[in-house]
């Protein structure tokens, strides 16, 4: 074989090499084809965690999100997003700039458990409304991550992927963090089910049968920041925002009949798009926490499609009957 020869053969190499197809964030060549079934049963062992993380909070925060629906606490939810989406960013910022070793996990929770306390008082008596209170804490929080995160270029990209869900893996660690959490506030919930629903949707006569309507408003707030911090934390502020509103939303419009039908569904929902999501991302190769976010909403899109199915067909039902 002539030298010429050999120079071609290699030039074609390196060209192949240029072209194959490479994961920008690990720099590692991915294969050209769709994921197939056969690789993700395969790769179960880092993907169970994961998928448990996205469906036991999804699963919490969509009964949570019956509450926060219902009681006009989107905005709440927001806020304590976004305050705990600060929290990551505050520590990672405070271990790269000062170099103390301050758990990110711990940062989200502490600050959705302080902006939850902060927001669950009424604010009536500084001559301040909710909605105020509500847009303040969220613009401020939110600029305050763009301002951290600005300081930290190295750590952006981290700080990204925990607040918009872009990561992959969860740890074993987190997970159990999270499950903790999960059962504490699911246990406390379904212990205080009846308090917690007839001191939110008619706080009046729950005041009048002697429940401590505000003690249970306070606890309400905080298991939601607690919940939202922690699935911040693992799965990312977008999609435990949409896991914490969305299923809620959906559950509403199907649900009828008991209440505790609204919270079963919208805990279905949850569960499913948190879990669901990472399936399909997986499979779309799409960014994980806004596939699990459009996953929500597409139970919604859903359940308005069901629910105006199931008007035309009550009011094409209606005039036939009083026809006969």
């Amino acid at each position: 074989m002539s030298d010429d020869d050999d120079l071609a053969d290699l030039e074609a190499a390196l060209d192949a090499d240029q072209h194959a197809p490479t994961d920008h964030v690990t720099g590692i060549e991915t294969p050209d084809h769709a994921p197939t079934w056969d690789e993700f049963i395969d790769g179960w062992d880092l993907f169970r965690d994961p998928v448990l993380a996205g469906g036991i909070a999804g699963l919490v925060l969509g009964l949570l999100s019956v509450y926060i629906v219902l009681r006009r606490m989107v905005f709440v939810s927001a806020s304590v997003t976004q305050a705990a989406g600060f929290g990551v960013a505050a520590s990672f910022y405070l271990g790269a700039r000062m170099g103390w070793s301050f758990d990110p996990t711990w940062g989200a929770t502490a600050m959705a458990l302080v902006t939850a306390a902060l927001v669950a008082p009424d604010p009536r008596r500084l001559g301040l409304s909710r909605e105020m209170v509500l847009g303040l804490t969220f613009a401020m929080f939110s600029g305050l991550t763009v301002l951290a995160s600005a300081r930290m270029p190295q750590e952006a990209h981290d700080v990204q992927a925990i607040l918009f869900g872009t990561a992959v893996v969860v740890s074993p660690e987190d997970l159990e963090r999270l499950a903790a959490a999960a059962a504490g506030v699911l246990a406390l919930h379904l212990w205080w089910f009846r308090g917690f629903t007839f001191a939110s949707f008619d706080p009046l006569a729950a005041r009048v049968q002697g429940l401590p309507v505000r003690l249970l408003d306070l606890v309400l707030v905080l298991t939601i920041g607690v919940m939202v911090g922690e699935s911040a934390r693992t799965l990312g502020a977008l999609p435990a925002f949409a896991l914490s509103t969305l299923p809620g939303v959906a559950a509403v419009l199907l649900a009828r009949g008991p209440l505790w039908v609204s919270y079963a569904l919208a805990s279905l929902i949850g569960a499913a798009a948190g879990a669901g999501g990472y399936v399909v991302a997986f499979f779309l190769e799409l960014p994980v926490g806004a596939t699990q976010a459009a996953c929500a909403g597409a139970a919604v899109l859903a359940a308005i499609v069901v629910r105006g199915a199931a008007s035309l067909v009550r009011s094409s039902v209606g005039p036939a009957q009083g026809a006969l």
